[in-house]
This record gives structure tokens, C-alpha cells and sequence, in this order.
């Protein structure tokens, strides 16, 4: 992994998990909570994605990937939400 793959990781983690904080929770959690949330998110949402047999619906594109971490960032910061609840 170069310096540079790292760095896009992490910009799209921290876009994946700052949109996800939007719709959640109103706001996002700062930089760091935003890339932390984004990067489990996208682990998350490729499993998700695997798991269900979608896996190429979105293609390899910075794009898609931001989608697939949104999607697992959502799911990730509902699961806090409701745990929260509880």
C-alpha cells in the first residue's frame, strides 16, 4: 500500500462517514470520527454488498467506493443509534 492509497482511503472514509453523520445524526463527529465511521463503513458495506450478491453492481470507481462506505456507515451509526436507545 503506497502513501497514496492511504491517503485516498482515507479521504474516502472521512466523506463516507461525514455524509453518514449528516443523515444520522444531523452533523457529522469531527474528522477523525468521520474517517473512523467511514473506514468500518466500508467494511461493512462490502459485506454487506457480498453477502446479498451485489458486489458488482457498483463497479471499482472512487465513486462507488464512496457509496459502498456510506452504505456501511449508515447501517454501522443506526446500530449505535438503536444500541444507544436500549
Amino acid at each position: 500500500m503506497t502513501i497514496l492509497s492511504i491517503i485516498i482511503f482515507l479521504i474516502i472514509g472521512g466523506i463516507a462517514g461525514w455524509l453518514a453523520g449528516l443523515l444520522i445524526k444531523g452533523r457529522g463527529f469531527g474528522i477523525v470520527g468521520d474517517i473512523i465511521v467511514g473506514i468500518i463503513g466500508a467494511f461493512i458495506g462490502g459485506f454487506v454488498l457480498v453477502f446479498f450478491g451485489l458486489a458488482g453492481l457498483f463497479g471499482a470507481s472512487i465513486i462507488s467506493a464512496i457509496i459502498v462506505a456510506f452504505i456501511g456507515a449508515v447501517i454501522l451509526l443506526s446500530i449505535i443509534k438503536l444500541v444507544k436507545k436500549m
